[in-house]
């Protein structure tokens, strides 16, 4: 029997997601909590297998939500969702305990895996991380990720870098590679778990 518990400020995402779990293979149970405050009381009373917390831009409930609970429960399964286009939110999450995260373009057969893996304790981002021995990143692409995980788009990156914008995603795919990472979201949350951004 599995249980997955939804915390996002908008009712309609709440409403969306809990549908969408709700015909995963194996899901008994969805629940759905509107901030931080009822998450914590929910999880204390009935703790879920798996808890889905929304992002939105510039609001710092949901990443807040994430570190509250994994607090209160290290074993806590949890994965974000939204704000793929956020690196820095979505970074903040992963620090803060989530085991992954899922875009809001994510397949299905993409949703159903990552619902697995973390159910399994596996963190959901893949690859895998590799190893932090040998990981070196040119001082190029550390000046990127740093624009990255400032928010900036390659277009920007590139003009206080003097560099055109065809260079700046050829160091960006670059660090990609040599982070594990598939995307500008997961390659700032790379940076700061091994310590590269501070």
């Amino acid at each position: 029997m599995t249980e997955i518990l939804i915390c996002d400020s908008r009712g309609r995402v709440r409403d969306a997601v809990s549908r969408a779990m709700s015909t995963v293979p194996g899901v008994d149970h969805v629940d759905c909590v509107a901030e931080a405050e009822g998450l914590l009381a929910k999880y204390a009373r009935r703790p879920a297998d798996l808890v889905l917390v929304g992002l939105e831009r510039a609001a710092p409930s949901g990443v807040e939500a994430v570190r509250r609970l994994v607090k209160a429960d290290v074993r806590a399964n949890v994965l974000v969702f939204g704000a793929a286009n956020d690196p820095v939110v979505v970074a903040n999450a992963i620090i803060g305990g989530a085991r992954g995260y899922l875009r809001w373009n994510t397949s299905w057969p993409e949703v159903v895996s990552a619902l697995t893996d973390t159910l399994n304790s596996i963190s959901v981002p893949v690859p895998r991380q590799p190893s932090s021995v040998g990981v070196q990143l040119t001082s190029r692409e550390l000046q990127v990720l740093t624009g990255m995980s400032q928010g900036k788009r390659n277009g920007e990156i590139g003009r206080e870098l003097h560099l055109a914008e065809d260079t700046v995603k050829t160091h960006a795919q670059r660090l990609f590679r040599k982070l594990g990472a598939q995307d500008r979201a997961q390659a700032v949350a790379h940076g700061f778990r091994r310590g590269v951004l501070l």
